[in-house]
């Protein structure tokens, strides 16, 4: 008579206590969920369109404010208050595109969490990563690396279709503009950090709908309505928006009294990493 054994656990299974489970598999499987759903791949690859579109329309504007300005009387410069440096806004066609990419992948990273809470994936996830904690920061490492990549490569991709539109005005420039090499990569940068805020939001709201909204906001109707009310307080509270410090991530020159690069920088990572940390928390103890 013979006997037939179960076949023993695969080393790859998950534990009770996630000791089966570690951070490797953890992103490989973020990685899967969000390349096999065809709508996540459009939004990705229509966040890189819109953007570089938008760095084409700036492009384009900036050559026909040029135009405007070398026709204008001296009357109708006094009334657009002087001329204006076209070459410093040339520079800025790479970035263009952040105004509605930063929207877009906000709302990308919320979709990718709070979709899973309320289609009730997300205790599929937290059984297989009981730990919860490594579920939450693979999802945020993926979405973030992504995002990092969309906004590089769009900013990259603004400066080489925008050139041919410059230089119909005699305003293209070369990457060796003093910083426009990191004002690139840190478009993707600010990105990435974008893309943390919206997945703590949507961790922390469990809804689609209210993450969105919420981060929207946040990013652009409060910077919006602190620029409304011209009161001294409300000005330099807004300095620190996330959006706002973000701005001065990429921008290339400063302005008076303004955050420098590195400072707009730790700002909007500091948003990135205390929401971040309070949705672990939430996490971590609230029921799934």
């Amino acid at each position: 008579m013979s006997t037939t054994s179960a076949p023993a656990p695969s080393h790859r299974a998950a534990r009770p206590d996630g000791s089966g489970v570690n951070f490797a598999r953890i992103l490989r499987s973020e990685w899967i969920k969000v390349t096999t759903v065809p709508s996540t791949v459009i939004l990705i690859a229509t966040t890189l369109v819109v953007m570089v579109g938008l760095g084409a329309f700036f492009a384009w504007n900036v050559v026909v404010s040029k135009e405007i300005m070398a026709e204008a009387s001296p009357e109708m410069m006094a009334q657009m208050g002087g001329a204006m440096d076209m070459q410093a806004m040339a520079h800025m066609v790479p970035t263009s595109g952040l105004i509605f990419g930063q929207l877009l992948i906000a709302s990308l990273a919320v979709v990718l969490i709070a979709s899973e809470y309320s289609t009730g994936m997300i205790r599929s996830t937290m059984v297989a990563a009981p730990k919860r904690i490594p579920a939450l920061l693979g999802k945020t490492v993926i979405i973030a690396l992504i995002a990092f990549v969309v906004g590089a490569v769009s900013a990259f991709l603004s400066y080489l279709v925008g050139q041919p539109i410059l230089n119909s005005a005699d305003l293209g420039f070369s990457l060796n503009v003093d910083g426009m090499v990191g004002s690139i990569i840190n478009t993707g940068t600010f990105l990435a950090l974008v893309a943390v805020i919206g997945t703590a939001l949507g961790t922390l709201l469990r809804s689609t709908a209210g993450g969105v909204v919420t981060t929207i906001g946040l990013l652009m109707i409060l910077p919006i309505l602190s620029s409304i009310f011209n009161v001294e307080w409300v000005t330099d509270v807004s300095r620190f928006l996330p959006s706002n410090a973000g701005n001065q991530l990429v921008a290339l020159e400063i302005a008076e009294d303004a955050l420098n690069q590195w400072q707009g920088g730790l700002v909007l990572a500091a948003w990135a990493v205390v929401l971040l940390v309070i949705a672990l928390v939430v996490t971590k103890r609230r029921d799934v």
